[in-house]
């Protein structure tokens, strides 16, 4: 049985992540869009237990990761998930995966 993300040690997601991101650079290679998508997502949930939800701040704006010029400003959070909203967007709340924010302040 396979364990969920959330029993694996550091060690092991880790080892996920990189198994991840080579399943996806496989299927983009083959140009296999849709299971990219899937390997690539796979991999931004594992990273999203890496890091300890109580660096993420309710109320702060955070750029996204992999889409210069977005912020989200965090509302709050559940899980390893971050619900808010994209700044300059529609203002309809969404969920983000915790790895997906990367702080705007330098030093952080």
């Amino acid at each position: 049985m396979e364990k969920s993300y959330a029993q694996m040690t550091e060690q092991e997601l880790r080892e996920e992540i990189a198994k991840l991101r080579e399943k996806a650079r496989k299927a983009e290679q083959l140009g296999i869009v849709n299971e990219f998508a899937v390997y690539e997502r796979k991999a931004v949930m594992a990273t999203a237990y890496l890091i300890d939800p109580s660096t993420i701040e309710k109320g702060e704006i955070y750029r996204l990761d992999g889409s210069p010029g977005e912020f989200f400003k965090v509302e709050y959070l559940k899980g390893r998930f971050a619900w808010g909203y994209r700044l300059g967007g529609e203002q309809f709340e969404e969920a983000l995966p915790i790895s997906l924010l990367l702080p705007v302040k330098a030093g952080k």
